[in-house]
């Protein structure tokens, strides 16, 4: 059974549109990297009110999106992001992982 990971995001107000293009130019090799890594459903949701993003991820496996830092695509990819989000020193955007509280199955 796939694992799900949830976590959110934060946009520099302003540049919702600008991360919906670049996202929907996603480069060919990192979307081989997450489904070679094990990721089988990735979605971003965003609030425009808030510039505030929602990712939800089911993975099969033991490795996700996070845990791909160290790889050069990924470290691409944050710095081609980091002028309109909010990051950390690396680049990696500031995310905050949310805790499922509630299944409807």
């Amino acid at each position: 059974m796939p694992q799900k990971l949830a976590f959110r995001m934060k946009l520099t107000p302003g540049f919702e549109e600008e991360y919906e293009r670049r996202h929907s130019e996603i480069w060919p090799e990192l979307v081989t990297l997450l489904k070679d890594t094990g990721v089988i459903d990735y979605q971003i949701f965003l609030d425009r009110e808030t510039s505030t993003l929602f990712a939800f991820q089911e993975i099969e496996g033991n490795s996700n999106s996070q845990d791909l830092g160290s790889t050069e695509i990924v470290k691409r990819w944050w710095a081609y992001m980091a002028d309109i989000m909010e990051t950390n020193p690396d680049n990696s955007p500031i995310s905050v992982e949310l805790p499922n509280v509630f299944n409807l199955h």
